[in-house]
């Protein structure tokens, strides 16, 4: 996109925008396994949290994040083959600023039913259960969350997943509405500005919604307002004197 909006106009090879897609398509998907697996960590954190140490150890946590990515790019593989498959005519202009599957499905001359439908079935599983799965975990920990008695023990809890849940509401939101409630016949602007929403979007907020819940880091962003703010008052004074 970056390139694209640089020289005004950008070209990509027919390898190079499949692999485009694969690598798309794959890290997509892993985002919505780890969402799962950082609901599931929540979850033992509230919900289990005496057990939380013996069950989230370092190396339980290198296998979930490894089977995340090993899922994620298995399963987009057999449908990057499906659509390198098709037979595409011309002309070749995509109308989005990545190789995206609705746009591609369309400079095809080929019937594309059947890689739809297959996109359907293997597609799916990975991005919808995981959503099913965190929604479950959230059910149980907002129970357990009522049953705390304090105020500030409800608050510390709360506080605690409201990170990973913006970024839950924030992906699978647009990732959605881009999808599922988007006819074909509808404009690919629409869809466009969805896809930018959780493409860049969500990367762009991730280190915010994350990082301001680390009190070391809100310590040194304080520490550098607190310094330009003195900053600017002695070069105010220099001006005036």
């Amino acid at each position: 996109m970056l390139d694209i909006i640089y020289r005004d106009s950008g070209s990509i090879s027919f390898f190079g925008c499949f692999t485009q897609f694969y690598l798309f398509g794959a890290l997509a998907t892993t985002e919505c396994l780890l969402l799962s697996v950082m609901s599931y960590d929540r979850y033992m954190a509230i919900c289990n949290p005496l057990r939380y140490s013996s069950v989230m150890s370092f190396q339980r946590g290198l296998h979930l994040v490894f089977w995340c990515w090993f899922i994620a790019f298995s399963v987009m593989l057999n449908t990057t083959f499906q659509i390198s498959s098709l037979q595409f005519c011309g002309p070749n202009v995509i109308d989005h600023f990545f190789c995206d599957l609705a746009p591609l499905l369309q400079l095809s001359c080929s019937d594309t039913s059947s890689v739809e439908m297959q996109n359907l079935l293997t597609g799916a599983p990975p991005t919808f259960l995981p959503l099913l799965y965190i929604t479950g975990t959230y059910i149980s920990i907002f129970v357990n969350i009522v049953k705390i008695p304090t105020t500030i023990g409800r608050q510390k809890a709360f506080f605690t997943c409201s990170s990973h849940l913006t970024v839950v509401c924030l992906f699978y939101g647009t990732l959605i509405i881009a999808y599922l409630f988007l006819s074909k016949n509808q404009t690919l602007n629409i869809h466009k500005v969805l896809s930018l929403l959780y493409t860049v979007m969500t990367p762009l907020v991730n280190p915010i919604i994350y990082c301001l819940r680390n009190r070391e880091i809100k310590i040194a962003l304080f520490k550098l307002i607190s310094t330009d703010r003195r900053a600017l008052k002695g070069h105010q004074k220099n001006v005036l004197l």
